[in-house]
This record gives C-alpha cells, sequence and structure tokens, in this order.
C-alpha cells in the first residue's frame, strides 16, 4: 500500500511538473510574437521595408524567437539534472529545427524566387513551423526510447493530444498560407512579414492542448 501512495505521489509530482513546462513553453512563444512585432514596426521606421536582412530577423523573432527560448529552457533543465519529459524533447526539437528556414529563405532568393508574391508562401511556413516539425520529431523520439518498440512508440504517438496536435497544425498552416497569398496578401512591409508568420506560428497550440491535458488529468487523480 505504501509503495502504491508513493508511486502515485510521485505520478502526481510528474504531471504538476509537466504542466508547468508546457505553460513556460507558451510564454516563450507569445514573447517572440511581441519581439517580432516590435521589430518590425522599428525597421518599417527605419525605411527598411523589403530588406532581406530585416525580413530574416522579424520573421527569426516571430516565427522561432519561442525557438531560442525553449531551447535554453530545454538546456537549462538538461543542466539542472531534471528528469527527462515531453516538453524538454518538444523544447530540444523546436531550437535544432530553427535554422532550416535561413537556408530556404537564403537560397529562394538566390533563385529568383518572388517571395511576397504566392510563390513563396512556404517561407513563411518554414520560418512558423519547421521548429514544430522538429519538435514532432524529437516528441516522437522521446517516446521511443521509453517505450523501445518502434510500434508502441507510434501508438502512444497516435494517442497523445500534443503530438496529434502538432501534426495537425503541421499539415493546416501551408494552406492557409497559400490561400491568403492567392487573395492577394503581400508581406511588403516588416510588420506584415510579423503578422503573417506570427498568423502562421500556432506552435503555441500543442502545449496548450499539453497544459490542458495535464491539469485535467490532475484532477481527475485529486477527485
Amino acid at each position: 500500500m505504501r509503495i502504491d501512495k508513493h508511486m502515485a505521489e510521485e505520478k502526481d509530482r510528474r504531471e504538476e511538473h509537466e504542466e508547468e513546462e508546457f505553460g513556460e513553453l507558451i510564454k516563450y512563444t507569445f514573447a517572440g510574437f511581441a519581439g517580432g512585432l516590435g521589430l518590425g514596426w522599428f525597421l518599417d521606421k527605419l525605411g527598411f521595408q523589403q530588406n532581406p536582412i530585416g525580413e530574416w530577423l522579424v520573421r527569426t523573432l516571430a516565427g522561432e524567437g519561442e525557438s531560442i527560448l525553449e531551447g535554453f529552457f530545454a538546456v537549462k533543465k538538461r543542466l539542472s539534472g531534471a528528469t527527462s519529459s515531453l516538453a524538454q524533447a518538444y523544447g530540444w526539437g523546436k531550437l535544432i529545427g530553427m535554422t532550416v528556414p535561413w537556408w530556404i529563405d537564403l537560397f529562394s532568393r538566390l533563385l529568383g524566387v518572388n517571395v511576397y508574391g504566392w510563390e513563396g508562401f512556404y517561407i513563411p511556413y518554414f520560418y512558423a513551423m519547421s521548429d514544430q516539425l522538429g519538435a514532432n520529431v524529437s516528441g516522437f523520439v522521446y517516446m521511443y526510447r521509453q517505450e523501445k518498440s518502434f510500434g508502441r512508440a507510434v501508438k502512444r504517438y497516435l494517442k497523445n493530444p500534443v503530438m496529434l496536435t502538432s501534426l495537425l497544425v503541421i499539415l493546416i498552416v501551408p494552406l492557409g498560407l497559400l490561400i491568403a497569398r492567392l487573395l492577394g496578401f503581400s508581406p511588403t512591409t516588416n510588420f506584415f512579414v510579423a503578422l503573417e508568420t506570427i498568423a502562421a506560428n500556432l506552435c503555441w497550440l500543442p502545449p496548450l492542448v499539453g497544459m490542458w491535458v495535464e491539469k485535467k488529468r490532475h484532477r481527475r487523480t485529486s477527485d
């Protein structure tokens, strides 16, 4: 009985810890949004519209600013000796995936792609979602390491609300961006660049779902 009670208490502590970690990830996301909007407005005031470097900075902050903070979060947790968690794996994945859009943006411009027309709809997608792609893969690897079986990891993935929300976001966002561009939207100012990237950056949804699930689970166990 004591062992069962101890295991239940340990599980409760772990769930509370996971909930707090997902909450931190959400804070980082909106901090990145604010930074991107602020920088976009400032660069427009300085007259740096349609400047590749300015747009790179704005998109990085608006789409990936949270990845930098989440990466620091994962490093901090690792250095503190904290138990590995899905939220930490999520943070590591986002940090690793954040450099991908920089190269996509650069080579698209070098190849003459109209980054302001419908042809360039994929650029904000990768700025907003490449870290999410990395987080999704990293989350699956985390599950695989725990389950020691690819099949069991897939089953756990398909039952995990956070990972499924992440996958849904990854698939839906490019369609929305393409439709917006086809309807005439063009990010010709840095502020518009920030707005487009923020609209595409639904990376806050999976952590929000994770926090909600953990809170709901904690309430159920408390009852």
